[in-house]
């Protein structure tokens, strides 16, 4: 193999250890996690653009919890909580810097529950 590829594939090895130097898949789900306010803010900037894919609009927008994918940007799959003991996953992409750091929903799960997992869509 080409050496420039060997390198190339360590460097990406390398960029999958987490802090804790346990290894992550990479382009995998990171677990689950509470949402946090950054969490939320994401949610309330495509809080339309959801709406809009849902074909309805959500009283309540609560991030529950997340996990995360990274890609040439990074896939968060959102658990919101849209009133009543109704949920909603949400796919937001978000793009690189270079590219604008943009967000956009691609792709909305209706009926889900509090305790349905939170899985790749």
């Amino acid at each position: 193999m080409h050496s420039g590829y060997m390198r190339y594939v360590f460097f990406l090895s390398r960029r999958c250890l987490d802090s804790s130097a346990k290894m992550s898949m990479c382009g995998g789900l990171t677990a689950a996690k509470p949402a946090d306010q950054s969490i939320q803010d994401m949610c309330d900037q495509v809080k339309g653009q959801a709406e809009q894919k849902a074909g309805k609009s959500f009283p309540v927008f609560e991030a529950k919890s997340y996990c995360s994918q990274v890609v040439a940007g990074t896939n968060h799959f959102i658990k919101i909580h849209v009133g009543d003991s109704d949920h909603i996953h949400l796919r937001v992409f978000k793009s690189l810097p270079h590219a604008g750091s943009e967000l956009k929903v691609h792709g909305v799960q209706q009926g889900k529950k509090l305790e349905d997992p939170i899985e790749h869509f």
